[in-house]
């Protein structure tokens, strides 16, 4: 992949699969119930901005840049990301099945791995050891199957693919924000600005956002109040009103990742390529470090596989007017 960085979240092509073939779930229809109303949402009013950063933090293999002029036509937009109590409903509503749950696994960094279960993992991350294939785990068992989500109910659901977040969509009546739409809410009304909130990553010593905070991947100091992941309503939000755009969780967006498509093409209402093997996620996560991973910048961008999963990945949702 033209992009992958496995270091900071690792997909299937980075483990030699041996399963079989696992079926794909059916995507459960609209609900009626979610669908009539944006409860939990914000309206971004339609507008241009600056699109990409050229400031030289990035990675010229993401094609951050170049820096473009783009319009976005007016949407809504979820504040929060998509919490395990949402996700639970879904569920409980459809029966779905995460690809995690199929498959048998998901990835799990090392740290949050019991002792007991760490002693029956057999496979890691290539060029990546600190990220585990940890067999049952999913989103109900983020960090394996001897942990549960009963005190992470308000904290973003995690272990949940592209396609998983699809059908989460189909089912709310929504869908997943384009990629501009994503940068475009998360700047929060600010041009050129690296974060959400300004230049500084923290200013005036305040923590804007949950990251890694020490040495990685050895010694995390939680510093910024969190060493996994933070409820989904954590820190200040940006101008727009939404939270955690910046760490915390990677989230999924609609559009075909390409590190080149962008440079020549479409300035509104871009949705990125017609196909390719990844999608892009942006935002960053908890497990992100200035000293390999600065991608919890706004205008950053990684990718991953469709059917790929890990215990920093979630996504948020937006609605046409």
């Amino acid at each position: 992949m033209e992009n992958q960085c496995p270091c900071c979240m690792p997909g299937k092509p980075y483990l030699v699969e041996t399963n079989e073939p696992v079926a794909r779930a059916p995507i459960p229809r609209s609900s009626q119930r979610i669908d009539d109303h944006y409860e939990g949402m914000v309206l971004i009013p339609s507008g241009e901005f600056w699109m990409g950063a050229e400031d030289g933090e990035g990675f010229p293999r993401d094609g951050e840049g170049p820096v473009r002029k783009v319009a976005v036509k007016s949407f809504y937009i979820d504040a929060c990301a998509v919490t395990n109590r949402e996700f639970l409903q879904f569920v409980e509503d459809t029966g779905y099945q995460t690809e995690a749950e199929r498959f048998g696994w998901s990835f799990v960094f090392y740290q949050f791995v019991s002792s007991g279960v760490s002693k029956r993992v057999s496979q890691v991350v290539q060029n990546a050891p600190w990220w585990w294939r940890v067999d049952g785990a999913d989103w109900r068992h983020p960090d394996g199957p001897d942990s549960d989500i009963a005190n992470r109910m308000d904290h973003p659901v995690v272990h949940v693919s592209w396609n998983d977040a699809m059908a989460y969509c189909n089912w709310a009546g929504k869908r997943l924000p384009t990629e501009a739409e994503w940068e475009y809410a998360a700047r929060g009304g600010l041009e050129r600005r690296k974060f959400a909130w300004g230049n500084e990553l923290t200013p005036n010593g305040e923590h804007m956002c949950n990251i890694w905070q020490g040495e990685f991947p050895q010694t995390n100091d939680g510093s910024d109040g969190y060493l996994g992941t933070a409820p989904a309503k954590s820190f200040q939000p940006n101008g727009y009103g939404l939270y955690n755009v910046c760490g915390n969780v990677w989230e999924w967006c609609a559009d075909w990742f390409s590190a080149t498509f962008h440079v020549h093409g479409p300035r509104e209402n871009p949705t990125g390529p017609d196909h390719g093997v990844a999608r892009v996620t942006k935002g960053g996560s908890h497990l992100c470090h200035h000293s390999y991973c600065n991608r919890y910048r706004v205008a950053a961008r990684s990718s991953n596989t469709p059917d790929s999963s890990t215990g920093n990945i979630g996504f948020r949702c937006v609605k046409d007017i």
